[in-house]
This record gives structure tokens, sequence and C-alpha cells, in this order.
């Protein structure tokens, strides 16, 4: 081997090595910080070997990470047998097409449904049963984009192509089907707003949301009356 294949060969593998253990979104530090969200956001969390052995919610995010690359690189029916065995192992169904941020926790996970055009930003956390599905058959966006920082209650069903924005709460069994405004929470059947933050340039004061018009599809200053609850 000539000096110059060495020296190019080398710098391959360190390039490797820096993209994959030692960048900002390398897999290794992806772990570490879906480690780090699980003992900040779950009290339970004793260890770093309880954590990796017995949370199903982690080991689904695990593998759909893997599943994810396999599905991007066109290795589709492998990366759906893949995700169908962790869905046995795991009773979370992750769908490796789905697009899902950093620091993402699964709390409990069972019956945690995400469909194959979901997208989810950073710091999201999801309860048991909770689903992010369709109500469409069109191959197009038919799941949810949910922002950074969102919560999601247990058995909530979040459905269509929808925009939820950052900071959004939403309630234990609520079935979502319109956008939700950042910084809002969102409860019942259907899911309406009952408290929304309102910035302005003087001060940040909350609002009690008490309808939202029926025959519209989305949320907007226009069609939603605001007044302020007795704790402004």
């Amino acid at each position: 081997m000539s000096f110059a294949n060495f020296t190019t060969n080398n710098f391959r593998i360190t390039s490797w090595v820096r993209k994959y253990f030692l960048s900002d979104g390398a897999p290794l530090n992806r772990l570490r910080e879906d480690v780090q969200i699980i003992f900040k956001r779950d009290p339970a969390a004793r260890n770093l070997f309880d954590v990796m052995t017995s949370y199903p919610g982690l080991h689904a995010l695990l593998f759909h990470r893997i599943n994810h690359c396999l599905w991007n690189i066109k290795l589709k029916w492998l990366a759906r047998l893949v995700s169908t065995f962790v869905r046995i192992f795991t009773g979370i169904e992750i769908h490796p097409g789905a697009k899902i941020g950093r620091r993402f926790f699964i709390d409990h996970g069972m019956g945690v449904v995400i469909g194959e055009t979901a997208e989810i930003g950073n710091d999201v956390s999801l309860f048991h049963a909770v689903t992010l599905g369709g109500i469409s058959s069109s191959k197009e966006k038919r799941h949810p984009t949910i922002g950074n920082n969102v919560m999601i209650g247990a058995g909530a069903k979040v459905l269509g192509p929808i925009i939820i924005g950052d900071n959004v709460k939403i309630g234990a069994n609520a079935v979502v089907l319109n956008d939700a405004p950042g910084d809002s929470t969102v409860v019942g059947i259907p899911g309406r707003i009952i408290l929304q933050k309102v910035l302005t340039k003087e001060k940040s004061k909350q609002a009690c949301v008490v309808d939202i018009c029926p025959k519209l599809n989305t949320v907007s200053n226009n069609n939603i009356e605001r007044k302020h609850c007795s704790r402004c």
C-alpha cells in the first residue's frame, strides 16, 4: 500500500469516526440525549442499567433511528420487517418513514402509533396509547406535524395533516382534528383550545379560549373568541 493510499484511507476512517461518534448529531450523542431526557422527565428512572434494559420507549426509538436510515436508502421492506418485530417486542409502532427529532420521550409506550408521514420536533413527550394518525388514504402528507416541546397525554389522538405548534399541551384522550397554535392547551372530543398564552410587547398574559368556530378547520385570530380569565 502506498503512502498516498494509506493517507486517503486514514482520512476516510477519521471522517467516519468524526461523523458517527464525535459530531453533534452522531448516533452516540443522540443516544446520550435520549437517555438523559428519560432521567429528566421520569422520576421513576433509577439508573442507567434500568433505563437501557426496561424502557420500551427507548428501545422503540433506537430501532426507529436504524429503520429510518434503512427507509431512506430504499431498503423499505427490511425497515418495515424490523419495525414489525419491534412492535411485537415493545407494543409501540413507529413507521420507518416518520421523522423524529431529538430528545424524544415515550413514557410507558404501550399502544403508541406513529404514522408514515408524521413529523415530530425536538423535546416532545408522548404517553401510552397516543396515535399520530391519518384520516385519508392519500399517499401524500396525511399525518400530523408536531412542533418542539410538545406534550401529548395518554390516549390522545392527533389525526390528519395538521400542525401542532411549539409548547402545546394536549390532554389525555383528546381527539385533535384541527391545527393548534403554539403555547396552547388542547382538551376534549373533538379537541378544543382552553388556554393560550398571548404574548404582547409589554408583558405576557394568559387568555382563555372559550369558543372555536366549528365550520373552519384551522385556528386563527378571526374565528376564536377570547375572554380574559380571572387569573389574568
